[in-house]
């Protein structure tokens, strides 16, 4: 690994279940802080999955002994975070019924709302049980490391090249950013496998909020393949602005999960992704649905 590519392994895996750990500092009330690298806003993964975690530090032990795990969660990104100073996470009880507890986060900044989530859990019941088929795709083993893909062009990537890469992330397809130095234009879809870079600890809602730290890494490029553009480039400029996650079935984040993204549409500035995220034997987990904002220049 040379000086230009970012570091990865179980160090920075640590380090994320560290920002995963936020600080109880009053009831209801938890304080996270940003990875110390340079970076203009705090990453939208980082603040849904703190925000995930403050919501399901308020779930009550069940006298039954029967957990309660996330199903959903719906989340707004309101205002740019500042990477240096701690957010403050609030928690609203908004109903613990027999089946279902109901959370609301407000992340607070400066004395202003930057994020806010609503999540529902809901404890395991039999029903009915169905899903899509997974995509045919060759397995991550075959796959170039992101480490890999990046190094022919990490002078043209700059600091991004560099960040920390707790998720080891294989693209199926070609990345944004060989896609645009190509001068092409794809099919508005991105299938990547992703996996922590190193072992977790057991807990199930760690996973949860691991994996809802990743569903905001590649999400987007599923829009901008289609355009030929890509982050970093001058191009595009943008940012998350919702944020929405379906969990249908128990996984590990360290373990290999497909992500295929899809984007059926784009106007107003604000591009539409939906991903779905497999196990490899094939069991559909999550759902995903974003939209962002994505704003463009002349091409240069």
């Amino acid at each position: 690994m040379g000086p230009d590519i970012a570091p990865s392994g179980q160090a920075v895996v640590d380090q994320l279940v560290g920002l995963l750990d936020l600080e109880a500092i009053e009831v209801d009330i938890f304080r996270g802080v940003s990875p110390q690298v340079s970076m203009q806003r705090v990453f939208g993964g980082q603040v849904a999955g703190q925000a995930l975690v403050a919501a399901g530090r308020t779930i009550p032990p069940e006298d039954s002994g029967r957990d309660r795990a996330v199903h959903s969660m719906h989340a707004y990104f309101l205002r740019p975070g500042d990477p240096l100073v701690p957010i403050v996470y609030t928690v609203d009880r908004i109903r613990d019924g027999r089946s279902f507890t109901a959370r609301r986060v407000v992340a607070i900044q400066h004395g202003q709302a930057i994020f806010s989530l609503s999540a529902s859990f809901a404890r395991p019941e039999p029903g009915i049980d169905h899903q899509d088929e997974m995509p045919d795709v060759p397995g991550p083993e075959v796959l170039p490391t992101l480490a890999d893909r990046i190094a022919p062009y990490a002078d043209r990537l700059g600091g991004f090249a560099r960040l920390p890469r707790p998720i080891d992330i294989r693209y199926v397809d070609d990345p944004p950013w060989e896609q645009r130095l190509a001068g092409r234009r794809a099919e508005a879809r991105s299938r990547v496998w992703m996996r922590a870079s190193g072992t977790l600890p057991d807990d199930p809602l760690l996973h949860v909020c691991a994996l809802t730290f990743a569903s905001d890494l590649t999400l987007l490029d599923s829009v901008l393949v289609r355009h030929g553009v890509a982050w970093g480039f001058g191009v595009v400029s943008g940012a998350s602005l919702d944020h929405a996650m379906w969990f249908h079935r128990p996984f590990r984040a360290d373990e290999w999960l497909l992500y295929d993204a899809v984007s059926p549409s784009a106007s107003g500035a604000r591009g539409l992704a939906t991903g779905a995220i497999w196990t490899r034997d094939g069991r559909r987990v999550v759902s995903v649905v974003q939209e962002g904002l994505l704003r463009t220049a002349p091409d240069r």
